[in-house]
């Protein structure tokens, strides 16, 4: 088994491009849905700082979309593992997968062994590896750390929703382990040692100022993997969450782009 299995070899770089230009276009929708966003909700300023308040309400309402898809994207990146691992784990225990190469050996003897390790690690890497994308790779400096734990949070809700309904229309693969995982982190954030009820109300204040951003968040995915499967570029045998982290990827893809091109802009436009 190789990790080619689980994608489309029909995916060709033309087929490639045209999803990264739907993506890119769709990402534009977005920054526009929030720009307008931003502009009106600054016309109750005055006229003298409307300018200023739309600027900085539109940097930080799009940094926080912006970590919203990368955090949904890397926890996601820990479902999709889970699949695949414990895929090749049930083809070896069926001898339908012979042959295994080193690596696979090792992989699917630790599963066995200490599965729920795995998990541990697995999201915990997850963790890691948002940390490094939203503070060296893209970073988005302008954000609180707060707001950067809110948008983290609705990001293992997403996952939460993506996995009860791939579990309702029968995507062939058990995520109930992954899916307590995230409630136990969701719990934890929401009701922790020292927590008291007014913790909790901000907490949950929080989360629904931000929920425009997370329906958005959805919708965009919606349309990439609607889209993607239509046009065969990804594969219901593939299950269907590897074609949605599939599309998670193009989509982190663009914010890079498009990040680090308005930071482009904006220093030469400084100079």
């Amino acid at each position: 088994m190789t990790i080619e299995a689980y994608l489309n070899p029909d995916f060709t770089i033309i087929k490639k491009l045209i999803f990264l230009c739907l993506t890119l276009a769709l990402s534009g929708v977005c920054i526009g849905i929030i720009f307008l966003f931003s502009k009106a909700y600054g016309k109750k300023y005055d006229e003298r700082c409307r300018e200023d308040y739309t600027k900085e309400d539109f940097e930080v309402r799009l940094q926080k979309f912006f970590e919203m898809i990368i955090s949904g994207t890397c926890v996601m990146s820990f479902s999709c593992a889970y699949v695949i691992i414990n895929h090749v784990y049930e083809l070896v225990e069926t001898g339908k997968a012979v042959n295994l190469t080193p690596f696979e050996t090792f992989l699917t003897t630790t599963w066995a062994d200490g599965k729920d390790f795995v998990l541990l690690f697995l999201i915990c890497f997850s963790c890691v590896l948002n940390s490094i994308l939203d503070t060296f790779i893209i970073p988005l400096k302008i954000l609180k750390s707060e707001e950067k734990a809110t948008m983290r949070m609705l990001g293992m809700f997403f996952a939460i929703i993506t996995l009860m309904y791939l579990n309702t229309i029968g995507d062939e693969s058990q995520y109930g382990p992954v899916m307590m995982y995230y409630f136990g982190l969701m719990i934890g954030r929401f009701v922790y040692f020292d927590a008291s009820f007014k913790d909790f109300l901000a907490n949950m204040k929080k989360v629904i100022e931000n929920s425009p951003i997370l329906l958005m968040y959805v919708i965009y995915t919606w349309i990439l993997v609607f889209t993607g499967f239509k046009l065969e570029y990804f594969l219901e045998r593939n299950y269907y969450i590897v074609g949605i982290f599939h599309s998670q990827l193009f989509m982190i893809f663009v914010v890079l782009i498009v990040f680090w091109i308005d930071r482009i802009i904006n220093k030469t436009a400084a100079k």
